[in-house]
């Protein structure tokens, strides 16, 4: 925390300490430029403002002559914005046994095709409890049929593997056209 306990973020009035500043997003184009720092600060208190460092990295830095609070708030706003745009891949799981019945079948298949079709994976995977384990062509004819039966919905992003006492593939929903 700097000693008006905001954050590191930006350096503000008397904490950029560069020689010379370039002074960018003004309406009045003409005091658009490169300033030493004593005249950027002076310009900034003229008009009741402050001066944000904008990007530290560049030579020389790039500031903005703008009320802080509003720099913060448009910046919040401006990342708020890009969040909402974004879109975050849920992987929804379903399981099977060895013996899975033709019906439970498909009464999962349809909820499979409802969640590729909101944009999500799926991971199915078939668990084998005791000596279930024996029958691993058992669960690898449900993961080929389930392949099958979504095929087109889905593609498949990795092939039946077995781990441990589970044998599983994903699939991911296929493009929209």
């Amino acid at each position: 925390m700097s000693k008006k306990g905001r954050e590191f973020e930006h350096r503000i009035n008397d904490e950029i300490d560069a020689p010379e500043v370039r002074i960018v997003g003004e309406e009045d184009e003409s005091l658009n430029g490169i300033y030493p720092i004593e005249k950027a600060l002076k310009l900034a208190e003229a008009r009741g403002v402050d001066l944000v460092e904008v990007t530290r990295n560049a030579s020389p830095p790039v500031c903005r002559i703008i009320e802080y609070s509003k720099f913060r708030y448009e910046q919040k706003k401006r990342e708020k914005e890009s969040k909402s745009k974004q879109h975050v891949v849920v992987m929804k799981e379903i399981r099977f046994g060895p013996n899975t019945d033709d019906h439970d079948f498909n009464f999962k298949v349809r909820h499979a095709q409802n969640f590729l079709m909101q944009g999500n994976k799926i991971k199915a995977y078939v668990v084998f409890h005791g000596r279930s384990i024996v029958h691993l062509d058992r669960g690898q004819k449900i993961l080929e049929d389930f392949i099958a039966a979504l095929e087109n919905y889905a593609k498949v992003e990795s092939p039946p593997k077995m781990e441990g006492k589970r044998m599983y593939l994903i699939l991911a929903p296929k493009p929209k056209k």
